[in-house]
């Protein structure tokens, strides 16, 4: 009863003086939001980047050259259309008796191309890549069909394009299979349109055309090795199911270093990343970036808290004469001490209730400015920050609570 007794009086006393609390809960309101929307901004942003991840398929290997030198050295290879990675690599790589975890490789080259129908024109993404690839990737078409095997022995000068490329060059009424499009003034026949996919942070899936590997050099970019041998500009690896990709990561690199003669005291002249290293890379950075910002709404909790604590010491001075009133009918100084903090803990609630509101309604917000990103409001996240407004009412209440419940009542009670 003494406990009810004392949360109406402190609910009483803040009603008595309602824009003082408002006022004193600004601080707490502001540092609660920021905090909230900071977090559900950042968990959204990390399930974003796995879902992109996702996309491009499960237990895959990124095989990327790696030139030495200077960074203006390797601009300079790469426009000379050097690379250190060959197509044999891949053949090896794709070999289950010399790397035991692999489901297969897929090797590729890219280029910027100008893509043109009649007079439309669109500049793409061109891959010369293998049937493999459209498989590592789950690539599916809604017309016609994917690369075979036929197409990169025969060097046909066929393509499978994505949903962007079908739009841009071709009127609505326009079936693209079979027609020709020119990639680089080099004429190319339409044989499959992929199913829309959507971009992500690496590429745009429905702007880009695919053509057989062997097309690719002879017509549109003829890649080399540095010991003059066919090149590629990348490789893709998929561990077979079951299989651990940090396995078929150190195979990879061994095998490679093997038949790149590289000493055990030289750097690899090739780069193998998993979708695991990748995701740890951005997961850092978003975390990283998380926490700053969190920080910093973290100074404007800290200054919620000074404005309660100091509106509970200019609360403590107006009531002394009432302090003092108390204790002399019998309050002890836990009654005291209970009363104020309850009071703090309150504007503290109400204040992380409110910012909690504004918070979620700003997540909110943010993402209807996205078609793909969502952020992520948790239950988790909720209580967090409801613990947060909790404590520091808490700690901000606990001195004036002190200096309240250590009056000495008769000087209280004399106290103008």
């Amino acid at each position: 009863m003494v406990l009810f007794d004392n949360f109406r009086g402190a609910f009483r006393a803040l009603a008595s003086n309602k824009l003082r609390s408002v006022l004193t809960m600004l601080g707490i309101i502001i540092g609660v939001s920021a905090v909230i929307s900071l977090l559900s901004i950042g968990q959204g942003v990390e399930k974003f980047i796995n879902d992109q991840f996702n996309a491009l398929g499960t237990n895959i290997l990124f095989v990327l050259p790696k030139l030495s030198g200077s960074q203006s050295a390797q601009m300079v290879a790469q426009m000379g259309n050097q690379t250190t990675l060959t197509a044999a690599d891949a053949r090896v790589l794709a070999d289950p008796l010399v790397v035991p975890d692999t489901a297969g490789a897929a090797p590729q080259i890219r280029v910027d191309g100008l893509a043109r129908y009649g007079g439309a024109n669109l500049i793409t993404s061109v891959r010369g890549v293998t049937p493999s690839f459209a498989e590592f990737r789950n690539l599916e078409v809604v017309n016609g069909r994917l690369l075979t095997d036929e197409d990169v022995q025969a060097t046909a000068r066929v393509a499978v394009i994505g949903q962007t490329v079908q739009t841009e060059l071709f009127p609505a009424d326009t079936d693209p299979l079979d027609r020709y499009i020119k990639v680089n003034d080099i004429p190319f026949k339409v044989i499959g349109v992929l199913a829309e996919r959507g971009g992500n942070q690496f590429s745009n899936d429905d702007n880009q055309v695919l053509v057989p590997l062997s097309a690719a050099r002879q017509y549109l970019r003829d890649i080399r090795a540095r010991n003059g041998l066919a090149g590629v500009g990348a490789i893709l690896m998929q561990a077979v199911e079951g299989a651990s990709s940090e396995t078929l990561k150190s195979d990879a690199t061994g095998v490679l270093r093997d038949r790149h003669n590289i000493s055990y005291r030289d750097e690899d002249d090739f780069q193998v990343f998993s979708q695991a290293d990748l995701l740890q890379t951005f997961a850092s950075i978003s975390t990283a970036i998380t926490v700053f910002l969190s920080a910093i709404a973290g100074i404007s909790l800290l200054v919620g808290g000074i404005g309660v604590m100091n509106i509970m010491l200019v609360t403590v001075t107006e009531r002394t004469r009432e302090i003092g009133l108390r204790k002399a009918v019998g309050a002890k100084r836990r009654d005291i001490l209970t009363q104020f903090l309850i009071e703090a803990m309150a504007l503290s609630l109400f204040g992380g209730a409110i910012g909690i509101a504004f918070g979620a309604g700003g997540a909110i917000a943010i993402s209807s400015m996205s078609n793909q990103f969502q952020a992520s409001i948790s239950l988790v996240t909720v209580l967090l920050a409801t613990g947060v407004s909790a404590f520091v009412g808490l700690v901000a209440g606990l001195y004036p609570a002190l200096r309240a419940a250590r009056l000495n009542p008769i000087e209280a009670l004399r106290y103008e």
